[in-house]
């Protein structure tokens, strides 16, 4: 129910629960640091040959020339959706903080934060203690749901933070848009149990059989929470939310941050959504009224707010007893017996990603450990896994990367001078976080229960809304971070106007102190870019210096802007990673426009740190050619179908074949790298390719 304002770059999103340690500058010394090898991770430079496709011209699949070889032979494991460069890290970050846990279990003495990590993780991991309680840990709740006879106690269960059932209305505290030294209470459009709202009425027969297995998934979730008539109860579940589903806004307008913001009182709010009772949904999740005035709540899908009111109370106190059942068994199943487990990951896994099996609990611990008290661990891994030196080398290419862009600001030829002005002093008004926070979050009040799971994962919700309600009305800490150092991922924060790196992805392929520099810059350089990209992205661009949302651009500038832009959502729009499915161009433009700018800058910055001097060439291939390389590298990915159409329909990320190619095919430097003529697939004429920043 959490509302970030963050742009993230990378495949998998991941955003955790809060948490935190003591206000210090350092990680923990905990352990030494391991020495750093004395070559590049990848090959004799930092990238591996033996992965291109030497049959495939650049010009005609640039993803399938630099991976091709790679991913004819690439095994998605069993248990995962897809495989490749970022699920690489991803494993070996997992792999390493359960290695810290076993060094945990095999200490005599442990601090209290360190007997929370352990304990929390040991509540998670125990499958016996998960057969042996049964049902029992979640009774409460499910006897409190059936108890439920108004609509106003309907409000109440869907705003419960313990409980953390399904709700008509996803709702959080984030930076409020317009004043960012302040934060503001979020409330936008939810209610569905498919991945989009496009799962319930799209007739592709892919869509159609997970829109099938859903409603029979229903019935057996609330057969095994023991509810009578469950086959019947599914059907008028799924009906009601077909019905949720036509009055959700597409996910590519859900990006429009001016359509987002509609800040209104909750008494204002109560009148323009009525049939909805708002007084009560907000007084359970504790979001009281300022000290002499009203609280003000921005409202995201404006028009979609009183058709879901109306919904509300047309549908059946009965129903949405029935109705949040089911998300909550959903919800809390893998805190339950193995077979709810199963039962969710038969559809989660199988039919919506395409995974043959289930992930190995412990993995799983590693993840859920990452949501509850992530930094905790973060603190461990970045002592274990995070040299100095990687801290040193990525602060350098950000500078440079940074002193890059706002040099190329000052020299557009598309953007009149007063727009470029207030573009420049954007991109000097950038803040960088790398590798790890400076403040690690207080988790003393975050109770853990040997043995508890389904209770530590309800007292550690309600530990993270806490925390985010009580300082409501405080400053804005600009010191957080919304991601552990442990991620495998990176992103912007328009309204702080910040790029954060966390440590786990400075490492190989985006990133090795080792490697040739054509490589970093390919890889974490055109990373680096993308995030300051995404300052100057389609929404992005809304925000000015101090991460306020409104307009600073002149109107012919902006529609130049958007002329541009809208020749790179044609392009993406012809995109097919799957039969009868293409790539949305609208809802994939940020990120889009973050890879090709993000790449540009890239390039632009390798060519300056050679201070004009010719790169060598190392194996036949120029500094120019390995930057390029280093760059397709990195979406280096293999995808099952099932995912692949899941992330079509519903990721604002195009899949990582087009994010190699689709940027490529807009650099002139690419065209002249690799001798890239017309008639070649991915040739477009100088004046097709789209140039921004």
């Amino acid at each position: 129910m959490k509302r970030i304002a963050v742009l993230v770059a990378a495949i998998f999103a991941a955003v955790g629960l809060w948490y935190g340690l003591t206000h210090i500058s350092e990680p923990a010394e905990t352990a030494a640091v391991a020495a750093p090898p004395a070559k590049p991770e990848i090959g004799a430079w930092g990238f591996d040959l033996a992965g291109i496709d030497p049959n495939v011209k650049p010009g005609d699949d640039f993803f399938r020339h630099v991976n091709g070889t790679w991913f004819d032979k690439a095994v998605i494991p069993d248990d995962r959706a897809n495989t490749g460069s970022f699920l690489d890290l991803r494993i070996r970050s997992e792999d390493q903080v359960q290695a810290i846990i076993a060094e945990l279990d095999k200490k005599t003495e442990l601090t209290p934060i360190e007997t929370k990590v352990r304990d929390l993780y040991h509540s998670y991991v125990d499958a016996d203690r998960l057969e042996q309680l049964g049902l029992e840990p979640a009774q409460a709740d499910l006897k409190l749901i059936a108890s439920l006879q108004t609509y106003e106690d309907v409000a109440r269960a869907m705003a419960s933070i313990r409980m953390g059932t399904q709700s008509l209305f996803g709702s959080g505290v984030g930076i409020d848009d317009k004043n960012p030294s302040k934060y503001a209470v979020f409330v936008s459009q939810a209610g569905l149990g498919l991945p989009d709202r496009d799962y319930y009425s799209q007739n592709e027969p892919n869509i159609v059989a997970a829109r099938n297995a859903y409603k029979t998934y229903i019935g057996t979730m609330l057969g095994l929470g023991g509810i009578a008539d469950a086959e019947a109860k599914a059907d008028t579940i799924f009906k009601l939310e077909t019905a949720i589903a036509a009055v959700t806004w597409a996910r590519a307008e859900r990006r429009d941050a001016d359509k987002m913001f509609n800040p209104m009182t909750i008494a204002e709010l109560s009148t323009f959504a009525p049939e909805f009772p708002w007084n009560t949904y907000f007084t359970e999740m504790h979001i009281a009224a300022p000290a002499g005035g009203e609280r003000v709540i921005v409202v995201g899908e404006k028009s979609g707010f009183p058709p879901l009111a109306k919904l509300f109370t047309a549908t059946p106190v009965a129903v949405w007893r029935d109705y949040l059942t089911f998300h909550y068994l959903d919800s809390h199943a893998v805190y339950l017996p193995k077979r709810l487990d199963d039962a969710r990951f038969d559809f989660r896994g199988k039919v919506l990603n395409g995974q043959a099996q289930q992930l190995d609990r412990a993995k799983r611990g590693v993840q859920f450990l990452d949501r509850m008290i992530g930094e905790a661990v973060g603190q461990i891994y970045v002592a274990k896994h995070f040299p100095p030196i990687a801290k040193e080398k990525a602060e350098a290419l950000v500078g440079n990367l940074m002193a890059v862009y706002k040099t190329r600001v000052q020299e557009l030829p598309w953007m009149t001078e007063a727009t470029r002005a207030k573009a420049f002093e954007k991109a000097s008004n950038f803040d960088v976080k790398i590798g790890y926070p400076d403040n690690w979050r207080d988790y003393a009040k975050f109770e853990v229960i040997a043995g508890d799971l389904m209770g530590n994962q309800a007292r550690g919700s309600e530990f993270d809304w806490q925390r985010d309600v009580v300082r409501l009305d405080d400053p804005v800490d600009r010191s957080e971070w919304h991601m552990s150092p442990q991620t495998v991922n990176a992103y912007y924060n328009a309204s702080l106007n910040e790029i954060v790196f966390p440590a786990a992805i400075l490492q190989p392929p985006f990133f090795d102190p080792l490697a040739d520099d054509a490589i970093n810059y390919g890889g974490i350089g055109a990373v680096i870019g993308h995030e300051i990209s995404h300052g100057f992205d389609d929404q992005g661009s809304k925000y000015d210096a101090k991460g306020v949302l409104q307009n600073w651009w002149t109107e012919m500038d902006r529609s130049n802007f958007d002329a541009r832009t809208a020749r790179l959502v044609g392009q993406y729009d012809t995109y097919s990673p799957a039969s009868g499915m293409f790539v949305n161009g609208k809802l994939t433009l940020g990120e889009n426009i973050a890879d090709l700018a993000g790449l540009t800058v890239a390039h632009a910055a390798y060519r300056l740190s050679l201070g004009g001097k010719e790169a060598p060439v190392l194996d036949g291939y120029t500094g120019d050619q390995r930057l390029f390389l280093g760059f397709g590298q990195v979406w280096r990915a293999k995808y099952r179908e099932a995912m692949l159409r899941q992330m079509v329909l519903s990721d604002q990320h195009s899949p990582p074949e087009f994010r190699a190619s689709g940027a490529v095919r807009n650099v002139d430097a690419w065209y002249d790298a690799f001798g890239v003529k017309e008639g070649e697939k991915l040739y477009l004429a100088p004046d097709q390719r789209v140039h921004l920043w």
